[in-house]
């Protein structure tokens, strides 16, 4: 009786400490996953656009799609690749970050320039003509989970950078999982809301047996357009701030130290021009504005450089395409 009492205060012991471990690795998840924020933000900016142009009974499982292909990106490519990285070339987490932050910011200033000069997008005949391909779903799902994929390296490498450098490869790997699970959740649960908002707001303004509940009804169908106008914005300017304040802090970790100096000392000096309970808001709003300042401009060279490029491999693939064709009629 008394083994049995022993082996019953051991397993309670073992009990107790698997709890604090779990507690620990959702801890750590959650804190590590705050980091990912702006990354976040823009993902779930981003995903909407895939089920613009579908039937209302397509959206959600299209955004399902999604999220399925985001969680194997997460938890089957990146987050092995991230802990391989950790435990034999941890030098290279910032330099990865760094390139990531970069192209955030390309993405930013790329979705900036496009913002005034709508010129430069698609014109609506060609979206229409993209409207009948009857693998366009496929497509677009494909399209968002290559988007997903490099959104997702952003946020598993801030993740794992954001981590204590004394957990063990398991708590790592738990942590990692667990904030790429929330992350996953959080965006394309947020997706899934926004997206079904307009046909909730369409149902209680036709259906609402209330007066309050068709008033609502109606305003959430006139404020969803300006909604996913102001998220547009927000992701955007996310981008850009987080693609700054990670490139600001990786040359600050290769030993050049004026960026990230210049910043928190014009932080501290706005501080000090307004009261006490506004100085930490104050410098957390300065140093993002700096970070973004920063975040812009790499990005706008970024789009200068790599815009041009991309257009002449682009262009070559055309002429390729259209010597072939070519080629085909004239041996037809």
């Amino acid at each position: 009786m008394s083994g049995l009492i022993a082996l019953l205060d051991d397993v309670a012991a073992i009990a107790k400490v698997a709890a604090a471990s779990v507690d620990d690795v959702i801890g750590q998840a959650v804190k590590a996953s705050s980091k990912a924020a702006g990354a976040l933000i823009d993902d779930a900016a981003v995903s909407p656009k895939y089920v613009q142009g579908f039937s209302a009974e397509r959206e959600i499982p299209i955004v399902w799609k999604i999220a399925r292909g985001s969680l194997f990106n997460k938890l089957v490519i990146l987050l092995p690749i991230a802990l391989l990285l950790a435990s034999f070339a941890p030098w290279a987490i910032s330099p990865l970050l760094m390139l990531g932050g970069a192209y955030l910011s390309y993405e930013g200033a790329e979705k900036v320039w496009h913002a005034v000069a709508p010129g430069h997008h698609e014109a609506a005949e060609l979206v229409e003509k993209k409207k009948a391909d009857p693998h366009l779903e496929e497509k677009k799902v494909k399209g968002a989970i290559k988007t997903d994929f490099i959104l997702s390296a952003e946020i598993m490498t801030i993740t794992l950078s954001a981590l204590p450098q004394d957990l063990s490869i398991w708590m790592e790997a738990g942590a990692m999982a667990v904030a790429g699970v929330l992350i996953t959740l959080a965006v394309y649960g947020a997706v899934g809301i926004i997206v079904k908002a307009d046909d909730l707001g369409l149902a209680m303004a036709r259906h609402g047996r209330l007066s309050v509940t068709r008033w609502l009804g109606h305003f959430i169908v006139r404020a969803m357009p300006v909604f996913l106008q102001i998220l547009v914005v927000v992701g955007t300017a996310a981008m850009i701030w987080v693609g700054g304040s990670i490139i600001v802090h990786g040359v600050h970790e290769l030993g050049w130290h004026w960026p990230q100096e210049f910043i928190h000392h014009a932080a501290v000096s706005a501080s000090a021009l307004v009261p006490e309970s506004l100085v930490g808001a104050v410098e957390w709003v300065v140093t993002a504005a700096l970070d973004g300042v920063v975040g812009l401009i790499l990005g706008a060279v970024l789009l200068m450089v790599v815009t041009p490029v991309m257009s002449m491999f682009g262009s070559g693939k055309d002429e390729a395409k259209a010597g072939a064709k070519a080629e085909a009629k004239a041996r037809g």
